[in-house]
C-alpha cells in the first residue's frame, strides 16, 4: 500500500447505511440540485443537508421521507417548528402530488394516521409526546436546536433518536457561532460520538476557557469527514447547475428619517437646538413611543404609493402594530399570542398573494 493511500485509510469517512436509488426515483418536479441532494441523502441513509435558504430545503425533506417509506415500509416523521407547518402539508400536496401529512400529538394520533408522512413539533418529542423509534426515517426541519451540546433538547434528542435506521437533519445556519458546533449534528446522525470527535480534531485554548479550535493538522481530515455526511449548498452552482432564479439583486435600502417631532426644553428651562444623542435606554423606549404615529404615518405613505407592490413591516412594539392596524385597516397582523393556525394561514395567504400587505 503506498504511503498516501495508508494515510487516506485513517481518514474516518461516515458509513453509507441507506439504498440505492437512481434519478427515475426521485419526482421529477424537484430541481436539479434538490434531486441530487435527496439521492445522495438516501443513499447515506443519516446525512445532514445545510442549504441556505430558497433553496427548497422542505420538497427535499419530503421527497426524501417520500422515498424512503415507499422502498422500506413504516412511517416518516418530519420534527419542525410550527409555523412551518402549513407549508410542508400545501408543498407534499400540491408539489409531490402526496397524500396531506398528519400533524399528530401523541402515538394514539400516529397509530391513527393513514398519512405515511406525519408531522409534529420539538416540544411533542421532548416533551415524551411522541416516540421516534416507531418511525423507519426521522427528519428534523430547522435544525440548529441541536448546535449546543448542553442543552436539554440536544441531550434528549440524542437519546430518543438513538438507532432509527435513517435521520435527516436540515438547517440553513447549521454553525454560526463555532465549527465545533457542526460535530453535534454528526453524534445526532451517529456518524461518530461527540466527544470522540471532539478529541480527534479540536484542542483546547488555553487563554480562553471554554474555547476549542481545530488543530491545523487535523483541519483537512476534519472538513473531509464532514463532507462525508454533511452536505453544502449556498446556491446550484455548487453543483455545477444554474444559479437562475437563485441569484438575488443586490439589496437595496433606503433609509427615512423623520422630521423633528418639536422643540425640547431642558432640565433648566433651556431651549435646546438639537436633540440629545446620549439617551438612556428609558428615553430611547420613551422616543419610540412618541414617535410612533409619525413612524407609521411614513409606513403608510410608502405603501399608497405603489399600490400594486406587496409589503411586510415589521414592528417592535405592540403598540406599533395597533397603530399600523389602525392607519391600515387592509394590513394582515402576525404577532406571538396569535393562535398558531391561523398565523400559519396567514403566512400562507401572503406568500400566495392572497394579501398585499403582512
Amino acid at each position: 500500500m503506498e504511503y498516501i493511500e495508508f494515510l487516506k485509510s485513517k481518514i474516518d469517512i461516515a458509513p453509507k447505511t441507506g439504498i440505492e436509488i437512481s434519478e427515475e426515483d426521485v419526482n421529477p418536479i424537484l430541481k436539479p440540485h434538490q434531486r441530487d441532494a435527496v439521492i445522495w441523502a438516501v443513499r447515506g441513509g443519516r446525512r445532514a443537508l445545510f442549504e441556505s435558504f430558497g433553496l427548497g430545503k422542505t420538497v427535499q425533506a419530503l421527497e426524501w421521507c417520500n422515498i424512503i417509506t415507499r422502498k422500506e415500509g413504516g412511517q416518516a416523521l418530519i420534527v419542525l417548528p410550527l409555523g412551518v407547518k402549513q407549508e410542508f402539508k400545501r408543498d407534499a400536496v400540491e408539489l409531490l402530488g402526496l397524500d396531506e401529512p398528519q400533524y399528530v400529538r401523541n402515538m394514539n394520533e400516529v397509530q391513527a394516521a393513514t398519512s405515511r408522512i406525519v408531522l409534529t413539533n420539538y416540544e411533542r418529542v421532548r416533551d415524551g409526546d411522541i416516540d421516534p423509534t416507531y418511525f423507519k426515517a426521522v427528519s428534523l426541519d430547522e435544525a440548529a436546536v441541536l448546535r449546543s451540546f448542553g442543552s436539554k433538547t440536544y441531550q434528549t434528542f440524542l437519546q430518543k433518536f438513538k438507532g432509527i435506521p435513517y435521520k435527516l437533519v436540515n438547517t440553513a445556519t447549521p454553525s454560526p457561532n463555532k465549527y465545533k458546533e457542526l460535530i453535534h449534528y454528526g453524534g445526532f446522525l451517529e456518524v461518530m460520538d461527540t466527544g470522540q470527535a471532539l478529541t480527534r480534531f479540536f484542542k483546547r485554548d488555553s487563554t480562553k476557557a471554554n474555547h476549542l479550535t481545530l488543530y491545523p493538522e487535523r483541519e483537512d481530515e476534519f472538513w473531509v469527514w464532514l463532507s462525508s455526511w454533511a452536505l453544502f449548498i449556498t446556491k446550484p452552482s455548487d453543483l455545477g447547475y444554474d444559479d437562475t432564479g437563485y441569484d438575488l439583486p443586490p439589496l437595496k435600502i433606503n433609509y427615512h428619517k423623520l422630521s423633528d417631532s418639536g422643540v425640547t426644553v431642558d432640565r433648566d428651562g433651556q431651549f435646546e437646538l438639537t436633540r440629545d444623542l446620549a439617551l438612556s435606554l428609558s428615553e430611547c423606549a420613551a422616543e419610540k413611543r412618541n414617535s410612533i404615529d409619525r413612524r407609521v404615518a411614513v409606513a403608510k405613505s410608502i405603501i399608497d404609493s405603489e399600490p400594486d407592490n406587496n409589503f411586510i413591516i415589521w414592528h417592535d412594539l405592540e403598540a406599533e402594530r395597533h397603530a399600523i392596524k389602525k392607519a391600515i385597516p387592509n394590513v394582515v397582523d402576525i404577532y406571538g399570542s396569535q393562535d398558531y393556525d391561523l398565523r400559519e394561514k396567514r403566512v400562507i395567504d401572503f406568500s400566495n398573494g392572497k394579501t398585499s400587505s403582512m
